[in-house]
């Protein structure tokens, strides 16, 4: 008897130290960080990212460039009570719908929104598109969200956009392009705007953009890869023109998800907005929220962690804390 109770005795013991190794490991990764939530209260999905997924869109989006993301473009989708607008994502420069929303857009549509996501800013069939001159751009995002109105019969959309998509090109359409009215913001054809890593007020590209401008090389760069590049830079004329007015529109709520370690839009701070009458304005730095989270301009899309911030910004009544998983350059997570 008392060889069994000693023996029972180690094995309780080494189970004991392997649960306090088992649990320094989840909380190490950022298992379970933030998620804990009153009993009885609804817990959404989690988002089905992962290193690979990057990878992949990529690879997607090199074969089929105009192909929509997963859970996007169901021209019979109607929105429900608890999802009443449409959600519009917007890619960024370089990119495409495919290889930018292969983690958000199969999300969203998990959570019960109508999902569109348009490809813009070049012909059908390149590969890398949002590099025509933004206010061509703009009104064609204005043609679009029209499309998706009369659709789904929807009052307004939100619109979610990496880097240019969530930066100037909705901006301009919001301002000049019919997206919203001033003297009535209850007219306003969009709620939201959510911008991850957003270039809003121009970027100096790591050094490389403050040196083409500086020389004099912009519109030749632009000449190669597109009107987008020269637009975005630093004190171009479209940033001129639509910063003269203030950030924001009346009626519109915006929220910006910054990376601490954005190589694109630089610096970093160019990327938040100050809110103007009638607007609401909620600036978010990422690693403020999760601080082991390493996306960067790239990777935020295939962030779990940003997916679900998106998540609260387009329903806030019923925000969750955010579960802070591991994220990493280029492959997210």
């Amino acid at each position: 008897m008392a060889d069994r109770s000693v023996s029972r005795g180690r094995s309780n013991r080494r189970r004991g130290r392997w649960a306090a190794v088992c649990a320094g490991f989840a909380l190490a990764l950022g298992v379970g960080q933030g998620t804990g939530v009153a009993a009885g209260a609804p817990v959404p999905p989690v988002p089905r990212g992962n290193i690979l997924s990057a990878p992949v869109a990529l690879v997607g989006g090199t074969v089929h460039p105009d192909a929509p993301p997963a859970g996007a473009d169901d021209w019979n989708c109607r929105p429900s009570h608890e999802h009443p607008r449409p959600v519009v994502l917007l890619h960024g420069t370089f990119a495409n719908a495919y290889d930018d929303w292969g983690v958000l857009s199969p999300y969203l549509k998990q959570l019960g929104y109508c999902v569109f996501a348009p490809n813009y800013g070049a012909p059908p069939g390149s590969r890398i598109k949002a590099t025509a001159h933004v206010p061509d751009s703009a009104r064609e995002i204005a043609g679009y969200v029209d499309r998706v109105l009369r659709a789904t019969g929807a009052h307004q959309v939100d619109l979610v956009g990496h880097s240019q998509g969530g930066g100037v090109t909705p901006r301009w359409y919001l301002r000049f392009d019919g997206g919203t009215d001033s003297a009535h913001p209850e007219r306003n054809k969009v709620h939201s705007l959510i911008g991850l890593a957003p270039s809003n007020h121009g970027t100096t590209a790591s050094g490389l953009g403050t040196l083409t401008t500086r020389l004099g090389l912009d519109p030749a760069v632009s000449a190669v890869v597109g009107q987008a590049y020269s637009d975005q830079m630093v004190g171009s004329e479209v940033n001129t023109e639509l910063d003269r007015g203030g950030d924001t529109q009346p009626g519109v709520d915006y929220t910006v998800i910054a990376t601490r370690l954005d190589e694109v839009v630089t610096p970093y701070t160019h990327q938040f907005l100050t809110a103007g009458p009638g607007a609401t304005v909620k600036n978010i730095m990422i690693q403020d929220i999760c601080p082991r989270d390493l996306s960067e301009h790239l990777s935020i899309v295939y962030d779990s962690n940003a997916a679900q911030l998106v998540r609260n910004a387009l329903d806030p009544a019923h925000a969750q804390p955010v579960g802070c998983g591991l994220a990493l350059p280029v492959l997210g997570g």
